[in-house]
């Protein structure tokens, strides 16, 4: 099995984005703990209005290698432009964004993710990670974490460290991986909930009024994006705030918890972290 590419040294880092984006392979860098840079002070915050292809798509031009995911490119002037210039010197790996050039992973994350794979999957290429495997279909979806244990979905608004092309001849992706993100909203967002006693609208949920949920998810994403430090601290108490005020009510749709997920992932939350989070603040709440 292919080993991970050694990419130490900064000038092997640029070059491996590079020859990636060459290929058609949209690619940016990764700081220490596999997180992407955070926005310059124009996009802090969502300031900039944030990138086109983003979930919040805006007309953000921003030259630098802000929002995340978003930054991924196969532009080499803007790979090798001094926008970028410092943060190729800081990066510790290179990552791409695999719904980029129509690819879905499947991050196995521990020896017993991989037996799983192995014997509920079809096969397709793998690359060797520093605990586990990843594993790459032909075909974009919805981006999850934590479908099962040790188990990641990397694709649309997402992105994967390049650790070498693997071995193995691609498959296409099977319902099977697909199916894992699909069953996932019945158990974390259900649809139909007990309304509290004393709602308004004789039992109506009051917070299906579009402008004020509205309000209420954009101020989420707002402390999210403008937090300075404590990051964790930040996203787990927004989403507590957020699922105290709308999680017995049956108001949030998955699009929702998106937005917010997003919105933690481009200040270097790790989708992980993310769901560690929201299922933390739904126990504390009791749901």
């Amino acid at each position: 099995m292919t080993q991970p590419t050694d990419i130490r040294r900064p000038a092997d880092r640029l070059n491996t984005a590079l020859e990636l984006a060459a290929a058609g392979v949209p690619v940016l860098p990764l700081r220490a703990g596999k997180l992407p840079f955070g926005n310059c002070r124009a996009c802090a915050g969502s300031a900039c209005g944030d990138r086109p292809n983003m979930l919040a798509a805006g007309p953000c031009q921003c030259p630098k290698p802000c929002h995340g995911w978003a930054a991924a490119t196969t532009d080499p002037r803007t790979l090798a432009s001094p926008d970028w210039a410092a943060a190729w010197r800081q990066a510790a790996a290179v990552a791409y964004h695999p719904a980029g050039t129509g690819l879905t992973v499947v991050d196995l994350d521990n020896p017993a993710a991989v037996a799983w794979a192995r014997q509920s999957l079809p096969p397709t290429r793998t690359v060797a990670t520093t605990r586990g495997e990843h594993w790459i279909y032909r075909g974009a979806m919805q981006s999850s974490n934590g479908v099962r244990p040790g188990v990641d979905i990397k694709s649309r608004m997402s992105y994967a460290r390049w650790l070498g092309p693997g071995t193995g001849t691609m498959a296409d992706l099977p319902d099977a991986v697909r199916a894992l993100v699909v069953k996932e909203p019945s158990t974390v967002w259900p649809t139909a909930v007990t309304v509290p006693t004393g709602a308004a609208g004789g039992g109506e949920c009051p917070h299906r009024t579009p402008v004020y949920l509205e309000r209420g998810i954009a101020m989420a994403e707002q402390r999210i994006t403008e937090a300075r430090e404590a990051i964790h601290i930040t996203v787990y108490r927004t989403f507590l705030a957020v699922l105290a005020a709308h999680g017995r009510c049956g108001c949030l749709t998955e699009a929702h918890v998106e937005r917010l997920f997003a919105a933690a992932q481009a200040k270097g939350e790790r989708p992980r972290h993310c769901a560690d989070a929201w299922a933390n603040a739904r126990t504390r709440l009791g749901l």
